[in-house]
């Protein structure tokens, strides 16, 4: 269950890397060091103090680690009483939704203590999150685990209940050398950071709220996704152990009528569905859910979207199946209508069609009760369809 967000700040709350690269910048020429932007930039998701341990190591520079680092952590300070915090849009309504829903919320970050305190006071959101973490409290900063582990103890929280934010390389990897879920927040202003060991990229905060996490954190946990829970339908990602009963609706020739042949073996369909399942979900957001009764706990069906190519378009489909014993009960409206209203709310898409076989009167009327209109008739798969369409918007 997920119980903690941690958030790096520079480059996920604020955007002051290339603050802090204007400032190192002063500091290098004051001193006739040819470092430049690249050389900064190879040390996002670090600390300072290792750069100047670093600068003064390549450079020859004739001065200590701490008096570098003083010298630049005092420019830093001018830089921003020039130019302010710049704060990431949607960050700060992320930040309070994550409160108002319960969950410990934790900063743990290269800068000093003093620096992230001063961030989340002048920010205004100090008192969200319940520790501020900073690397000079560990022998290890980023890429190490240390900064993370230190975060998780201070939470009291286990790492199978985190979540991290990070834009850098060295953050990526620190989370997940820690065993946290990653989100990997693309923020071009970091540089070219390789975020390759995040479990998923984030290039904007605007309209992303705790489900995002939730979902997110339930995948690389291994646990399914829970899509919508109706007043009989419990909607959710399958899991490989669903599979069976998948295929046993497959065999009943009434649902296999107006639906592309499914395989006659059941190990091919289940490695082929555990490939959907490991890639599709994660990678779109959607794809075909399961569909569980609440009074038996059974499955039984599918319902969700797809992306499919119709008469020269791609289109987002709607698709779904019940097995027959649930066919004239209401079921198919009621979870195409929260396929519909997860569609609109969680995915922000505003149009889905529907392909329905000319002679499948039953999906065309489930298809009318829906809302949906006919646009044409088509042929799809060699057969002769009515591409049906509802705009979401």
């Amino acid at each position: 269950m997920l119980k903690a967000i941690i958030f790096d700040m520079d480059g996920v709350i604020i955007n002051s890397e290339p603050q802090h690269h204007r400032a190192a910048l002063r500091v290098f020429k004051r001193h006739n060091v040819p470092a430049d932007a690249k050389y900064c930039a190879s040390f996002i998701g670090s600390s300072t103090e290792k750069m100047s341990a670093d600068a003064i190591e390549r450079f020859s520079m004739p001065v200590t680690v701490e008096e570098l680092l003083d010298e630049m952590n005092a420019e830093k300070k001018a830089v921003l009483e020039e130019e302010g915090y710049q704060i990431l849009p949607g960050v700060t309504e992320l930040i309070k939704n994550l409160y108002q829903h319960g969950y410990y919320l934790a900063i743990a970050s290269s800068s000093s203590v003093s620096e992230i305190e001063h961030v989340a006071k002048t920010l205004g959101i100090k008192k969200y999150f319940k520790k501020l973490i900073s690397s000079a409290k560990v022998n290890h900063p980023k890429p190490a685990p240390d900064t993370f582990l230190l975060a998780l103890k201070e939470l009291g929280v286990s790492a199978k209940e985190s979540v991290v934010i990070e834009d850098s390389c060295f953050g990526c990897r620190a989370a997940k050398a820690a065993g946290i879920t990653c989100v990997g927040y693309y923020n071009p202003d970091s540089g070219k950071q390789d975020l390759s060991t995040a479990d998923v990229l984030l290039e904007s905060f605007e309209g992303i709220d705790y489900r995002f996490f939730v979902n997110v954190h339930s995948r690389s946990t291994g646990q399914p996704v829970t899509i919508a829970n109706t007043k009989r339908l419990l909607i959710r990602e399958l899991a490989v152990d669903d599979i069976k009963d998948v295929y046993d609706i497959y065999k009943d020739p009434d649902v296999r009528k107006y639906i592309p042949d499914i395989s006659e073996y059941l190990d091919v369909e289940m490695e082929k569905q555990a490939a959907y399942i490991r890639n599709v979900y994660s990678f779109y957001g959607y794809g075909s859910w399961g569909v569980f009764s609440k009074t038996t706990k059974k499955l039984i069906g599918k319902c969700g979207l797809e992306n499919l190519s119709i008469d020269g378009k791609e289109e987002i489909a709607l698709s779904y199946l019940l097995d027959s014993e649930h066919w004239g009960f209401g079921y198919a409206l009621e979870c195409c209508r929260a396929v519909f209203e997860f569609a609109k709310t969680q995915l922000d898409i505003s149009r889905i069609v529907a392909v329905i076989d000319c002679e499948n009167k039953r999906s065309i009327q489930t298809a009318k009760n829906l809302n949906m209109h006919m646009e044409k008739e088509i042929v799809y798969k060699g057969r002769t369809c009515f591409l049906f369409a509802i705009s979401l918007s």
